[in-house]
């Protein structure tokens, strides 16, 4: 499935759903991802199962010039999410209602092509195909990303914090899609 492609000279990025095929290159493109900016915050003991939660409704890739250059995971909340029971409690609805946008990043080598974006919006697309309205939660700190988001149009619903572990509390900004009417 492509749901874009960007020729321009010499370039050629499509998007597709992410096959089990894909994982591996998803994992080392994660780690030069974590070598380079931090992000996942901790390093996960199983970098694949984490890329393939039990919550996951789908998932996909971006490739650049055929090379895997970015993924994004669309999942049903979970325990710790906070963004869906902000947007559940705002719009009056179940947080059933919401689907999370995670496991989102792009290679370092393959960055400033609007892959992220195009991402987003598959992710974005595939959520309201399904009516789910999409939500997200960010690390504050991963000023990047927020930007990302706020340029495209998210809404920030406020931002927490969250105790990750009982030596851990993490600042996350929680955002929802804008609604389209």
């Amino acid at each position: 499935m492509t749901s874009g492609n960007i020729s321009g000279a010499h370039l050629r990025l499509s998007v597709r759903q992410r096959t089990d095929r894909d994982v591996g290159a998803c994992v080392r493109m994660l780690a030069e991802v974590h070598e380079r900016d931090g992000y996942p915050v901790n390093w996960p003991d199983a970098p694949d199962a984490w890329l393939t939660p039990p919550s996951l409704i789908a998932s996909w890739v971006a490739e650049l010039d055929g090379r895997i250059a970015g993924h994004v995971g669309l999942s049903r909340s979970e325990a710790g999410d906070a963004a869906p029971g902000l947007w559940a409690v705002r719009a009056g609805v179940s947080v059933d209602t919401t689907a999370v946008v995670n496991r989102l990043f792009v290679a370092p080598s393959a960055r400033g092509h609007g892959i992220g974006a195009l991402l987003v919006a598959q992710a974005l697309g595939a959520a309201q195909d399904r009516a789910l309205h999409p939500v997200l939660d960010v690390v504050a700190s991963d000023t990047a990303a927020a930007a990302l988001y706020e340029r495209l149009g998210w809404q920030l619903l406020a931002t927490v914090e969250q105790q990750w572990s009982p030596e851990q509390t993490i600042t996350v900004r929680c955002y929802a899609a804008a609604i389209r009417r």
